[in-house]
């Protein structure tokens, strides 16, 4: 009996030491820690995976300017902050899964294709707005005046300097009906989707993962359009008409290696029933959680 303890013991460390970390940024006006939320993600993560390390993004000395900052820092400056957090982690120095949610997903992006030290192996969107949004149908707390103040703020300048350096949703948002002031003056988007040029090292650093798991919600009411979780987006010119990634000049162009990546296998895309986030632990059981193992 104690042989057999003992082996299950060395079996179970075995498996703790295989786990690879996974590395977790929550949504717009959310924060690392919520029991409804990333909390709760956390939690399931590590109750079906033994042994692994999961750290949930903060931004800021606490939950309330961690949300905050979800809002009105300024992304490329969360992006620093993160990769600075990740080079510090001694959990993570072989390599990591990362995991983003909402507009997590697409920052998580940019940490993959900016930061590859420590290596990210996998990246997985869970409705990650990859080309953007046009429009904001609804943001958490319908009656919040933050909801009412961003809304009035990106119908009336979006690409101004002052905002685009302090509301993150204005970093990416795509207007297809101003497609050169989008190029010109997005500081966060426009650069991580090589649309003023190409950075090798952005191409390199995203060709790198293992896998691009993009999660479409297929009732989604909150982002516009919804084929931009798919790396999709309206015609250029108009926005009614949208096109899938492969009919985009990104994927055509290959300016950022989604193409390569496509043939390699590397790009997976997942449907959801259901609205935004919204989404069963069941599904996550069967549907994600055999890409973190």
């Amino acid at each position: 009996m104690a042989a057999l303890r003992v082996a299950v013991l060395v079996l179970c460390l075995r498996c703790a030491a295989a786990a690879v970390p996974l590395v977790i940024w929550h949504g717009m006006g959310d924060s690392c820690c919520n029991p409804q939320s990333m909390g709760y993600i956390k939690k399931i993560v590590e109750n079906k995976i033994p042994g692994i390390y999961v750290l949930s993004l903060k931004i800021g000395n606490n939950l309330i300017q961690d949300m905050e900052n979800s809002f009105f820092m300024n992304v490329n400056d969360q992006v620093r902050e993160v990769c600075s957090q990740l080079t510090k982690d001694p959990h993570l120095k072989g390599g990591y899964n990362a995991m983003g949610f909402s507009q997590g997903g697409q920052f998580l992006r940019a940490v993959a294709q900016r930061c590859p030290s420590p290596p990210m192996l996998n990246l997985i969107s869970v409705g990650g707005q990859h080309q953007g949004v046009y429009g904001f149908p609804r943001c958490p707390g319908e009656s919040s005046h933050i909801c009412d103040w961003i809304r009035k703020t990106l119908d009336l300048g979006a690409y101004t300097q002052a905002v685009q350096e302090h509301l993150a949703q204005a970093e990416y948002w795509h207007n297809p009906l101003k497609e050169e002031d989008y190029r010109k003056n997005s500081i966060f988007l426009a650069d991580i989707n090589q649309e003023r040029g190409i950075n090798e090292t952005y191409k390199k650093n995203l060709m790198a993962l293992k896998k691009f798991v993009m999660v479409k919600f297929l009732n989604d009411t909150m982002v516009d359009p919804p084929i931009s979780e798919w790396f999709g987006f309206y015609k250029s010119g108009q926005a009614k008409e949208t096109i899938p990634l492969k009919e985009t000049s990104l994927y055509t162009e290959d300016r950022l290696g989604l193409q390569e990546m496509d043939k390699a296998g590397k790009l997976v895309f997942l449907g959801v029933e259901g609205d935004h986030l919204h989404f069963s632990e069941e599904w996550f059981y069967t549907t994600i959680l055999p890409f973190l193992q």
